[in-house]
Formats: C-alpha cells, sequence, structure tokens
C-alpha cells in the first residue's frame, strides 16, 4: 500500500461523516444564504476553526458554481484549494534527511497523545534515511515509559540511553547527546514525560531539559516536536500555545486521525499557528508515521466515500 492510499485509508473516518455531512446540507441546485450559514456551522463543528471555516464560506460566496454540476463536488473542490494553500508552505519534507552534524530533537506532548510510540516511528524513517539514532529516556516519572521506549529502540534496531525511574530527566538527556556525540551519531531523540502544559512545575522540568542541551551545543535543541492527538479536538489549541511559551516550537505532529471523524482539527491548528507539520500518526503500526504532504491530506480529507 502506497503512501496515498495509506492517507486515504487512514482519514475514512473524516473523510466519510464530513463528505457526507456536506452532502446532507447542500441539496438545493444553487448556494443561498441559509445554506452557506449552514456550511460555515458544520465547518466549525468538524474542528475547522472559526476564521478558517469564514474564509472558506466567503470563498464559496464569491465562487461562480454552476447549478447544472455536482454542487457538494464544487464546494469539495474549493475545500481542497483552501487546504493546500493553507498547509503546503508548512511542508516540512527536510525533517527526517540524513544529518551533517548531531541534531538533538526534543520531543514534548501530553499524555495519551501516543508520543513515545510516534518517536520508534519517527526513528524507523530517521534510521530507512542513514542516520545514526539515539534515543534519551527523560520520562523518568514513569517506569513502563521508559520500559515502553526500550522496546521501541529494540523494534526498529537503534541505540538508547536511559536511567531509573525517578532519575533527574535532564541528565539523561545530557548524557545522551554525550555518548551520541563520542559515538559519531546523527540524532538524539529526547522523550520527555507526558505532562499537563498547566503543571507549572512540570513545565519548569521540561524547560531545564532544554537548557541542559544548549550545555553541550548552544544551538540545541534543534527541533522541538510537539505531539498532538486529534481525537482531543480543540483542546490542542490551547496545548500549543501553553507549550510554545515554554520553548518555541518548531514542528507538529498529530497522531491518532485515523480514529476521529473530525480531523478538521488540523486546519484549525494550522491557520492560528502556522507551524510546520512534519507528519501524520494513522495507526498503531510502525510504518504508520506519514511524512506531511499538503496536497495527499487535502485529497484524503475531502475524499468522497
Amino acid at each position: 500500500m502506497g503512501i496515498f492510499d495509506k492517507f486515504k485509508s487512514g482519514f475514512k473516518k473524516s473523510a466519510s461523516a464530513f463528505t457526507s455531512g456536506l452532502r446532507d446540507i447542500v441539496v438545493k441546485k444553487e448556494i443561498d444564504d441559509k445554506t452557506l450559514d449552514r456550511i460555515e456551522e458544520y465547518l466549525i463543528q468538524s474542528d475547522v476553526g472559526v476564521v478558517a471555516a469564514s474564509e472558506i464560506k466567503e470563498i464559496i460566496t464569491d465562487s461562480k458554481i454552476d447549478p447544472n454540476k455536482d454542487i457538494a463536488e464544487e464546494i469539495r473542490t474549493i475545500l481542497k484549494d483552501y487546504i493546500i494553500s493553507l498547509m503546503k508552505p508548512l511542508e516540512n519534507n527536510n525533517f527526517f534527511n540524513k544529518k551533517e552534524k548531531l541534531s538533538a530533537t526534543l520531543i514534548s506532548g501530553v499524555n495519551g497523545v501516543g508520543k513515545t510510540t510516534t518517536i520508534g516511528k519517527i526513528s524507523k524513517i530517521f534510521k530507512a534515511n542513514g542516520n545514526k539514532v539515539m534515543l534519551a529516556a527523560s520520562d523518568t516519572f514513569r517506569a513502563a515509559a521508559i520500559e515502553q521506549l526500550e522496546n521501541w529502540a529494540n523494534k526498529v534496531e537503534v541505540e538508547i540511553t536511559k536511567s531509573s525511574q525517578g532519575a533527574d530527566p535532564a541528565s539523561v538527556a545530557f548524557k545522551a547527546i554525550e555518548e551520541a556525540i563520542a559515538k559519531n551519531f546523527d540524532q538524539v531523540l529526547i522523550d520527555t514525560a507526558g505532562r499537563l502544559q498547566n503543571k507549572k512545575n512540570l513545565m519548569e522540568e521540561y524547560k531545564k531539559i532544554a537548557n541542559v542541551t544548549k550545555k553541550i551545543d548552544p544551538d540545541a535543541p534543534h527541533d522541538v516536536i510537539l505531539v498532538l492527538d486529534a481525537t482531543s479536538g480543540q483542546n490542542v489549541i490551547n496545548q500549543v500555545e501553553e507549550f510554545n511559551k515554554i520553548i518555541p516550537i518548531t514542528g507538529l505532529i498529530m497522531t491518532k486521525l485515523d480514529g476521529t471523524a473530525k480531523g478538521g482539527i488540523l486546519l484549525a491548528v494550522a491557520k492560528k499557528f502556522k507551524l510546520p507539520i512534519i507528519a501524520l500518526g494513522l495507526g498503531e503500526k510502525e510504518d504508520d508515521l506519514q511524512i506531511f504532504e499538503a496536497e495527499k491530506f487535502a485529497d484524503a480529507f475531502t475524499q468522497i466515500t
């Protein structure tokens, strides 16, 4: 199965609910004001966000839609073009490339978003592109987190630096980077505790990890990736805002897009923050992390099922 097929399969729930919902609204041969309002309301309910929904409504209003054509298909095309224009500038296909020098990447996110699993999937892509990868088990709050990351390291055959439960997370990150330098590694992925963004002491610990990496390289962390769960809906907006206040985010990965009928939240995030979108999680398998491509996302999300 190719990447496009995986996108289409993974987004089937979102796409089916979304396009069938639009068809239920667009039953006339012309788009009147009432229909426009219903489309806008439906987009907002689909987590697309107020701003994006308003812009899409305006584009539909200004478009000359042929009443002799399939109106729902015409609106689908408008939506697809809107998504591409919004998200194409947010692609970052270079993220997974072979690194010319050691890159330290901080992976963050709240509990339950699939962060550790995502790190394992990222590792596999990095390795496939010729990178020597080191994992840092800096989520020392839970022994299960260390064990889970170690299982992923073994599964995709990359190195891991770990300590015991309760150890200082920043010291684990520091040790991992030191080891990576000594052994000529290309990429260090630092797992962090699944912390709630509104708990100040935990966020200060998160900041400490980033500061410690700068003792080795002033430019570190070279990337700060926030993992988001699509099933959380509008809550992800607050997560991006709060994490970005602590350490500037350089990229987003959204998981569980195969498990929601409201995948429009990625549009809302893109519109509000304009942060690079690195990849999308479409399942639990190690190959289910898809490098983000705006056109494939737009086509899959608006597919007629």
